[in-house]
């Protein structure tokens, strides 16, 4: 059976930062493109970052543009957001998942709430 599994999140102060990790279970991991989702508060979850089966090739969206990192190790079937200059807009339940996605059933995701 499939599992995803994030961590890492938790409570930061603004210009904060964090690395989130997701273990993925049970499928080919590197043979997909995989991304890191959020969804906040009342809104719809959201693409933050995706990047490439190999790693070559990464993308962002443009309110994380500059101030995230997607970074992947396929020998330990991990996959990782570092976050750095945090904002409060990013405050979000935070997933992984392949890209397109979701591919997967959705794991609990990891909270990140940036306040001071």
């Amino acid at each position: 059976q499939v599992q995803l599994v994030e961590s890492g999140g938790g409570l930061v102060q603004p210009g904060g930062s964090l690395r989130l990790s997701c273990a993925a279970s049970d499928f080919t991991f590197r043979g997909y493109d995989m991304a890191w989702y959020r969804q906040a508060p009342g809104k719809q979850r959201a693409l933050v970052a995706r990047i490439s089966s190999t790693a070559v090739t990464a993308n962002y969206a443009d309110s994380v543009k500059g101030r995230f990192t997607i970074f992947r190790d396929n020998a330990k079937n991990m996959m990782y957001l570092q976050m750095d200059n945090l904002k409060p807009d990013d405050t979000a339940v935070y997933y992984c998942n392949a890209f397109p996605g979701p591919v997967f059933t959705w794991g609990q995701g990891t909270q990140v709430t940036v306040s001071s």
